[in-house]
C-alpha cells in the first residue's frame, strides 16, 4: 500500500470528518490531511486521532515486514500463495479494515476419548485440492476456559489460502493439569495422521498455532513432541517462561496470574519448581527447535511482552529461525478483528511463514 492509496477512507458518522492522502493536497508523501465540516466533541476527536495514529504505525511496519521476514527465515525457494481466490499480498490495507472474512464450513470430529473426557476438533478443509499442510490451532483461556470455536476467522482465511485447519478443544485446568494439554495435542496429531488419506493431509507439514495459554501449549508441544511432521510454531502472546510469569505477576485486578499458573501446573512455584521449568517452552529451545513466529502487543496487560522477548533471545542464542513482531498499540487479543491493523499484519506474516516452512506450499 502506498500513501496515494490512503484516499478518503473513513467517514465517522455524524462528525463529518474524513481522512485524505496528503498527496491530494500536494503535500509531502506519507502525510495526511483532515477535512472537516465541523468539529466533533473532544473525546470523539481524541479517539479518531488515536485510531489514525495506529493505522499510520501499521503502515510503517508493513513497509518493512517482508524484508524482516525474509531476513528471519531466509527462504530458499520461490514461495507462492496456493489459493482458489486472490489473497492480497499487502501486509496492511486501509480498505481491508471494512471487509469481512468469508466463512469456510467445518466438520466437528472426535479425536480422542479418555475414561473421563471426550475431545473434539473442528476441521476446516483447504479449498485447494490435493494433499495440503495442516495448521493445528490451540485456543486461549488461562488454561481453564475456551474451546475450539474461539476466533474462527483465521481458520477460514487459512483454509481459503490452501491450508487445512484443525482447531482443537483440550482438557482444562484445574481438573486436568500440565502436561495434559500437550498429550491432547499429541493425540490430535495422531488422529490427523491416521485419517490423513480421508482428510487429504500432508503429514510432513504440520504447524502448531496457539493464542495466549494456547501459545504456551503450542510452543511446548512443538518443542518437545517427537513428531517429525511438525515444521513450525506460531505463538500469539503466549507465556513462554512460566517461572518469569510467576515471579512477575500481572495486576490482580486484570487477572490473578499466580492463581492461573498454580491451577494449571499444580501448585505454587516454591512447592514444585521443577514443574514450572517443565512447563516453560523457553527451557526446551535447542538447535533442533522448529522455526517460530511470535506476535505480541506492547500494551498487553495479561501476558507481558517480556515473555516473547525472552523466547526470542533464547532462539537467537541457538540460531533458530524466528521472528518476533511487536505491535506498539497491541493489547491481549489484538487479533480479535482479523482485518484490524494487528490482524492484517499477523495474518500476512503467518501466510509468509507457512509458505516457507512447508516448502512453498
Amino acid at each position: 500500500m502506498t500513501p496515494d492509496e490512503f484516499y478518503c477512507f473513513q467517514l465517522l458518522g455524524k462528525t463529518g470528518i474524513c481522512v485524505l492522502s496528503g498527496n491530494d493536497f500536494k503535500q509531502r508523501p506519507g502525510t495526511y490531511h483532515l477535512r472537516t465540516t465541523f468539529l466533533p466533541p473532544v473525546d470523539q476527536m481524541k479517539e479518531m486521532v488515536e485510531r489514525f495514529h495506529t493505522f499510520h504505525i501499521a503502515y510503517i511496519i508493513a513497509q518493512n515486514l517482508v524484508a524482516a521476514l525474509e531476513k528471519a527465515f531466509r527462504p530458499t525457494n520461490n514461495v507462492k500463495i496456493a489459493s482458489d481466490k486472490k489473497i492480497s499480498n499487502e501486509p496492511f490495507s486501509v480498505r481491508k479494515l471494512f471487509q469481512t472474512v468469508p466463512k469456510v464450513s467445518f466438520r466437528t470430529l472426535t479425536y480422542v476419548t479418555y475414561d473421563d473426557a471426550t475431545l473434539t476438533l473442528d476441521f476446516y478443509t483447504s479449498t485447494v485440492s490435493g494433499k495440503r499442510p495442516c495448521v493445528l490451532v490451540i485456543h486461549g483461556g488461562a488454561w481453564s476456559a475456551g474451546d475450539s470455536k474461539q476466533l474462527p476467522e483465521l481458520n477460514s482465511h487459512l483454509a481459503r489460502a490452501g491450508y487445512h485447519c484443525a482447531a482443537i478443544s483440550y482438557r482444562l485446568a484445574p481438573r486436568w493439569q500440565c502436561p495434559a494439554p500437550i498429550e491432547d495435542v499429541a493425540a490430535a496429531l495422531n488422529y490427523l495422521c491416521k485419517h490423513a488419506d480421508d482428510l487429504n493431509i500432508d503429514t510432513n507439514n504440520f504447524v502448531l498455532l496457539g493464542r495466549s495459554a494456547g501459545g504456551q501449549i503450542a510452543l511446548l508441544a512443538a518443542y518437545t513432541l517427537q513428531q517429525s511432521g511438525i515444521k513450525g510454531a506460531i505463538d500469539f502472546y503466549g507465556p513462554a517462561d512460566m517461572i518469569y510469569g510467576y515471579m512477575v505477576p500481572t495486576n490482580p485486578y486484570v487477572i490473578n496470574s499466580g492463581q492461573a499458573l498454580a491451577r494449571y501446573i499444580g501448585g505454587d512455584y516454591y512447592q514444585i519448581p521443577d514443574k514450572y521449568a517443565a512447563s516453560s517452552p523457553i527451557e526446551f529451545v535447542n538447535r533442533q527447535t522448529v522455526p517460530t513466529l511470535i506476535f505480541h502487543g506492547l500494551t498487553d496487560a495479561l501476558v507481558f511482552c517480556e515473555h516473547s522477548r525472552r523466547l526470542s533471545a533464547k532462539l537467537d542464542q541457538y540460531d533458530v529461525p524466528h521472528y518476533l513482531l511487536e505491535l506498539p498499540w497491541g493489547t491481549h487479543g489484538f487479533d480479535y478483528h482479523l482485518n484490524g491493523p494487528g490482524g492484517q499484519l499477523s495474518t500476512f506474516a503467518i501466510e509468509y511463514f507457512l509458505r516457507v516452512v512447508t516448502g512453498g506450499q
